[in-house]
């Protein structure tokens, strides 16, 4: 008997099941055969949505925390650019505003050809100086006469402009950026002219004669008649 039933199990061979919960042919998650006692099959257990759902709101209320902390953070270095570009111009505007009479009396000297020598050279490298910080002269004769840059020191008629002009710069204006430091004092002309005195009507000028005639004409008469 013994070996009747080893002849069996050598005949129908060893039994193999595939427990494994991945399968390796697709890569899919096999689903149970059978399901767990006491539960109903695919549906998830009650105190699993609910954990579910507790962590879903947790992620929410942080996100929203780092949206809020990254959103002021934004806003934080915004400022703090914007602040530090407005004082870097000020201090800069305040300096340059210094130079601005010495600049002046530089261009006093180039117009009367004293800029001669060592005072030529270090005036120069003055101007390019300033113009690489970003100064900016400004007034040319002929523009148009605008308030914002322009200051009127001098004002007249001419019938050979149009409109308001800037015909004679005094003082060259300067400004950096959009910022002005001194405006450009300038000479004035609106356009129309002084009306010339008209002559006198000639009738005018005769009535005075007529007048002067008409009264010794009666003293004329008396004589006669005495």
């Amino acid at each position: 008997m013994t070996e009747r039933r080893d002849d069996a199990e050598e005949r129908e061979g060893p039994v193999i099941r595939d427990k494994r919960r991945i399968d390796p042919k697709t890569g899919q998650v096999r689903e149970s055969a059978e399901p767990a006692p006491g539960s109903t099959p695919n549906a998830p257990p009650a105190a699993d949505n609910d954990e579910t759902a507790d962590l879903r709101k947790q992620l929410a209320e942080r996100t929203l925390d780092l949206q809020r902390l990254q959103a002021e953070y934004s806003n934080y270095r915004k400022r703090v650019e914007r602040d530090r570009v407005i004082v870097r111009e000020q201090a800069l505007a305040n300096v340059l505003s210094e130079l601005l009479p010495v600049l002046d009396d530089i261009g006093r000297a180039r117009e009367h050809d004293e800029l001669n020598g060592g005072f030529k050279q270090v005036a120069e490298g003055l101007e390019g100086t300033v113009s690489k910080l970003g100064l900016q002269s400004f007034g040319t004769p002929g523009e148009p006469f605008d308030p914002n840059v322009h200051e009127a020191l001098m004002h007249s008629y001419s019938p050979d402009v149009t409109e308001p002009t800037a015909v004679q710069i005094l003082q060259p204006g300067y400004g950096i950026g959009e910022r002005v430091l001194r405006p450009a004092r300038v000479a004035v002309a609106e356009p129309g002219g002084e009306a010339e005195p008209e002559p006198a009507p000639e009738a005018s000028a005769a009535e005075p004669d007529q007048a002067e005639a008409d009264a010794a004409q009666p003293q004329a008469e008396a004589t006669d008649e005495d």
